[in-house]
């Protein structure tokens, strides 16, 4: 049985599947695996893809300005809105492009390669490797929960920890992942369901169904909230890899993307709506441990530190998840950029540990140099203006050269999301200026990398 094969077997039969093996199957079989995989992979992608670490930390500083509960639940439709509407501009864009180098080829082949050069720079440095740095510093706050403060040391130890358990070999990397993403489907669940059933705490909720909300919506803090959200709906563009590779696209990728983004809509409502319904706002605050601190009064302090601990590991599956992807994707900007070339390299198993290990040398730095919320704040900002300008793109293609949605309705997509994006860079810049010129001056950095590249090296024999 072949490893697609094999992996479809897996879903068909236990329901399971990483975006990372998904990814693996793009790279290694290519040639031979086209159009074999079906909606419910798909969705499943787009599932694994989304949930992380911003569902768990993000909810405190949302209410550090806005208090109402359908403005919360507002923010977390408009995110699941917008992360649609821009997996359908990446599908038809994924597919126009036959699904391979995603964000790279179309800023490339449509403006210039300097934008190519540029997200490639930025999914080296923030895309993949902030990412990772924000889930080791999310897990070792919630660890924190047991009177002992695990810190940047810590949150670092276990970026090269999970780093070497990804250089053995595919196999084991498999397992190691596939494991740890089980556990976060799954706790998610059973989370879920207690939340909903059990009685609120005695020490009160954030419950507010007033009509506040019609006044926090207009806040220049609505917008900034938004950038928080956006940055736990990433993963939404992983339809730019999988397009290519899903057996009658345009039917069953319209549907994976929407049952996906359904899902983890609802799901994010729902996990939302349990920390305000077993916190007071007092509470949550401000603070990255929101979940701990609405577990600790729904299940009591013992049990509330297991619920700790299962969010820890969940987030052990988006660092492994992000270090496999994204060193990947840095293999394969390597090859094309003399300055890169040595990250291009494979050990004996096939495996581009030399790029496994740039991503966590560069997560760690980025969590000694930052604190929790301007390493997001940053990260989200350019990862969000960055997705602006990949699905501008779209408005290149002709009526004709779309694959999936022929009417000119499909224009809506674009527009709306380029609209949202426009509101939410905004107000970031304005209300979090030195995030936002950090995240600015890493663009600024890439841009000069890419003139001493063209300039003083020549590019790679294929």
């Amino acid at each position: 049985m072949g490893y697609l094969s094999m992996l479809r077997f897996r879903w068909e039969h236990w329901g399971a599947i990483s975006s990372e093996d998904l990814i693996l199957i793009f790279n290694c079989e290519m040639s031979t695996a086209t159009h074999q995989i079906g909606w419910k992979t798909a969705a499943a992608i787009v599932v694994s893809n989304m949930i992380g670490t911003g569902i768990f930390t993000t909810l405190g500083f949302q209410l550090s300005d806005i208090t109402n509960t359908y403005s919360i639940f507002l923010l977390w439709i408009i995110g699941g809105i917008l992360a649609l509407f821009g997996a359908f501009c990446y599908a038809e864009l994924g597919s126009y492009f036959k699904g391979n180098g995603g964000d790279y080829i179309y800023l490339k082949e449509t403006y210039h390669p300097v934008f190519g050069y540029l997200v490639s720079w930025i999914s080296l440095i923030i895309g993949f490797s902030a990412p990772v740095a924000l889930a080791a510093l999310a897990m070792s706050k919630y660890l924190s929960a047991f009177n002992y403060t695990f810190g940047n040391g810590f949150a670092i130890g276990f970026i090269f920890l999970v780093a070497a358990a990804l250089s053995f070999s595919l196999k084991t990397s498999s397992r190691f992942h596939n494991f740890f993403t089980f556990i976060k489907i799954a706790f998610i669940i059973v989370l879920v369901i207690l939340g909903v059933v059990l009685p609120g705490s005695e020490a009160g909720n954030s419950l507010e169904f007033g009509s506040s909300w019609q006044d926090e919506i207009m806040l220049p803090a609505f917008a900034t909230s938004l950038v928080f959200v956006t940055y736990s709906y990433t993963g939404w563009n992983s339809a730019s890899y999988i397009a290519g590779e899903i057996k009658d696209v345009q039917k069953n990728l319209p549907r994976a993307l929407i049952v996906g983004t359904v899902f983890v809509t609802v799901s994010y409502l729902l996990v939302n709506y349990i920390m305000l319904k077993h916190a007071p706002i007092s509470q949550m605050a401000g603070k990255e441990d929101v979940m701990g601190e609405a577990a600790g009064n729904m299940l009591g302090i013992g049990f509330g530190k297991i619920v700790n601990i299962f969010i820890a590991l969940q987030l052990i599956a988006t660092i492994s998840g992000y270090l496999w992807v994204g060193s990947r994707l840095t293999q394969a900007f390597a090859k094309e950029n003399h300055l890169w070339r040595s990250l291009a390299v494979n050990n004996k198993k096939g495996i581009p540990v030399r790029a496994i290990f740039v991503h966590a040398v560069i997560a760690s730095v980025i969590i000694l140099t930052g604190s929790f919320k301007e390493i997001f704040v940053y990260t989200a900002f350019i990862l969000q203006l960055f997705a602006s300008l990949s699905i501008s793109t779209v408005f290149f293609l002709k009526k004709d050269q779309r694959k999936i949605f022929k009417s000119n309705l499909f224009y809506l997509f674009p527009t709306v999301f380029l609209l949202f994006s426009v509101y939410i860079l905004y107000f970031t810049l304005i209300h979090n200026p030195k995030e936002s010129i950090i995240g600015l001056g890493i663009v600024a950095l890439g841009l000069i990398l890419y003139v001493i590249d063209k300039k003083f090296f020549t590019k790679p024999a294929e």
